[in-house]
């Protein structure tokens, strides 16, 4: 770190140079972020080290405190995260004012956005210059009201039922969206892009890009980019992307191979033999397999009938949906249903 330069308060700044030979400016009198965390049970881990770990960056980077937060629960009460660790924090009723109100839920979310809490959210969401809701934390924020008449995402197990709960909101399938003071993730991985998003809204560009290399993150994602029931991974084509994210958001009518091909630009011929080549299988079976798991994504997690289910998968018949289901699945969709899968297990 460089020493101050010897100028009068008001211009004094400091420069930060971490193995780079890029450096970041910031103004010694830039005001100390203060932040709450509102932590709720069944929170994803990865989701909650996203939402703290860039701040903890940028005060690294930065060389000095430019965010200071604590955590808060929904009551005086423990939480537990999913891998096991417990939060013990102040309730959230106690909090008085923050500038940000950072949001991270996971499981169970409906249960816990009781009237207390939502209630506690809509007094701090009146006066906080920001609020952050990360994955399950735009359905508590939603619930609260500090959506109403603006742009939200969740994630995209939740964005139907996101929707139809709250229709005062505009729900977009994207990895994060803003919307003025409000910003909500899909996400572990969307909100660390989030985040770095918002380091840069307060201190700059440059600090954000130091978060962003200290984190070995080379590249971000178009935050409007939609959520993936089931990525390619490395060894999509440009054919088999195009192909993949129409049938994505066609699993309830299915699309012939040759309206799939055409929007694709290709033949018929030549997106089977991208499906063989780069995917490993035909473009029939990769479809399929969109809507069985999306079936069973619904059959363990949701209250539709199976009835419903096999129409919201594209099943005409539901003696077609109960064999193609028990042979993809090694059991009945009944059968499923009633043991209960838990949900990270799908």
């Amino acid at each position: 770190m460089h020493p101050f330069l010897a100028f009068p308060p008001s211009l004094v700044w400091v420069s930060i140079n971490n193995l780079s030979k890029s450096e970041i400016f910031l103004p010694l009198s830039a005001k100390i972020t203060q932040a709450t965390v509102l932590v709720l049970d069944q929170c994803n881990t990865l989701s909650f080290a996203a939402a703290v770990d860039p701040m903890r960056a940028a005060n690294r980077q930065a060389g000095r405190t430019l965010f200071e937060w604590t955590f808060a629960t929904p009551t005086d009460a423990a939480i537990t995260l999913t891998s096991g660790l417990s939060v013990q924090a102040a309730p959230v009723a106690r909090v008085q004012r923050c500038d940000v109100l950072i949001v991270v839920a996971g499981f169970e979310v409906e249960a816990q956005a009781t009237p207390a809490l939502c209630a506690s959210l809509a007094r701090l969401g009146t006066t906080a210059r920001s609020v952050i809701g990360i994955d399950g934390g735009p359905w508590v924020m939603a619930k609260s009201g500090l959506l109403d008449g603006l742009s939200a995402t969740t994630h995209w197990e939740d964005l139907e039922e996101f929707s139809r709960h709250f229709p005062d909101v505009h729900t977009v399938n994207a990895r994060y969206q803003i919307a003025e003071a409000r910003m909500t993730s899909a996400g572990a991985a969307p909100t660390i892009d989030m985040m770095l998003a918002f380091i840069e809204t307060e201190h700059g560009a440059a600090l954000a890009g130091k978060v962003a290399a200290s984190f070995v993150l080379d590249h971000q994602p178009d935050p409007r980019r939609p959520q993936w029931r089931r990525p390619l991974g490395r060894f999509g084509s440009r054919v088999t992307t195009r192909a993949h994210e129409m049938m994505e958001n066609n699993l309830d009518q299915p699309l012939s191979l040759t309206q799939i091909a055409k929007s694709s630009g290709v033949s018929t011929r030549v997106l089977q033999s991208h499906f063989r080549t780069h995917l490993r299988t035909t473009a029939q079976a990769h479809y399929l397999a969109l809507r069985l798991t999306e079936a069973q994504r619904l059959v363990t997690q949701s209250h539709m009938s199976l009835h419903e289910i096999g129409l919201a998968t594209g099943f005409a018949s539901q003696s077609s949906f109960a064999r193609a289901y028990r042979r993809a699945h090694g059991a009945s969709a009944r059968a499923q249903r009633k043991a209960g899968l838990p949900r990270d297990q799908i």
